[in-house]
């Protein structure tokens, strides 16, 4: 059967036109614009991708405007443009998105710190910006509290193994002593055993060279040292946090041993101002006592302020100070 030039012209006329790959397709004419839905969903992801990064919640704010953009796209594809494809993606774009939101409320939720241990958050590491979060993290996993009724031995010397443990105080008040003779005490939050736990980090093995008795009914927050150590290893912000705490523990208790007068308000008082030597030892202090033969004038030279039994180095007076 062969085709006459009219049904070969009519074949042709309703064939589409062919695309030269599009090298000179243009728009002869412009659609009209989209629904008012459509360019409120473009403008919510461009408001939420203009959000400062400096701005502490921007992520949660993010997920919420790009949340909304996908809930105005949905509506605009299924009431205006009847497309099931672009439902369907922002379907999952949304759900995505709002599993990202849910997290990120989660992570920010208010972290409830137990009441014994408020004030030491408060005091110590709120200070130094350590989060809730941290501090639960910290105090939540292999630390316990424990209760010393007055009179109770906490450590005593040549005995009890420095090894074991890291205390603070909580309640009460602990006092120190070296073979009978005071040294100093120790009030709520503030290190039981900071010394012994900064001198013993290259050498383990030791003993206590101190009593620490409880004065009155004390409550005090133990942690395992192993578990401790290990814990700050993984985590270098708390790791520096921890090294200047004690320092400055360390420094504090140095204060009250060359004045053991000082009162809790006094010693309150220092504790807010900045350590001055972070590095110091008392275990230095201590074992050089031992070690001397003529104990008692160590202790009053270090009960009258002096130096002779530490690492601390003298300075020779100016002439004006001698007159």
């Amino acid at each position: 059967m062969s085709l006459t030039p009219e049904l070969m012209s009519q074949f042709y006329t309703s064939m589409p036109p062919m695309d030269d790959g599009g090298s000179n397709s243009t728009c002869n004419e412009w659609n009209e614009a989209h629904h008012l839905l459509f360019h409120l969903g473009n403008l919510s992801l461009l408001v939420g991708l203009v959000i400062p990064t400096t701005l502490g919640v921007h992520m949660i704010l993010l997920r919420l405007m790009i949340m909304t953009g996908c809930c105005l796209f949905i509506a605009w594809a299924t009431l205006y443009r009847c497309t099931l494809d672009i439902m369907v993606w922002n379907v999952v774009f949304l759900t995505v998105n709002f599993m990202h939101f849910f997290f990120l409320l989660y992570k920010r939720r208010p972290i409830k710190i137990d009441r014994e241990l408020k004030s030491v958050y408060k005091r110590m590491f709120e200070p130094l910006h350590v989060r809730e979060a941290q501090f639960q993290r910290l105090t939540g996993q292999f630390c316990t509290i424990q209760t010393l009724k007055k009179g109770q031995v906490y450590a005593a010397e040549d005995k009890t193994s420095v090894d074991e443990r890291l205390s603070i105080l909580l309640k009460g008040k602990m006092k120190v002593t070296y073979r009978g003779h005071f040294l100093h005490n120790i009030y709520t939050n503030a290190f039981i055993d900071s010394p012994e736990f900064r001198s013993t980090q290259m050498n383990r093995g030791e003993k206590f060279q101190v009593t620490i008795t409880a004065e009155e009914n004390c409550k005090f927050l133990c942690w395992s040292r192993e578990r401790l150590t290990y814990f700050l290893e993984s985590d270098s912000f708390l790791n520096e946090v921890f090294r200047y705490l004690i320092g400055k523990d360390i420094t504090n208790k140095l204060y009250s041993l060359n004045d053991p007068t000082l009162s809790d308000k006094a010693v309150k008082k220092m504790d807010r101002q900045p350590s001055l030597c972070s590095q110091l030892s008392m275990m230095q202090m201590r074992n050089s006592m031992a070690s001397t033969s003529d104990t008692d004038d160590v202790l009053n030279q270090i009960l009258r302020g002096g130096s002779g039994a530490s690492s601390l180095p003298l300075t020779q007076p100016s002439p004006s100070d001698r007159a």
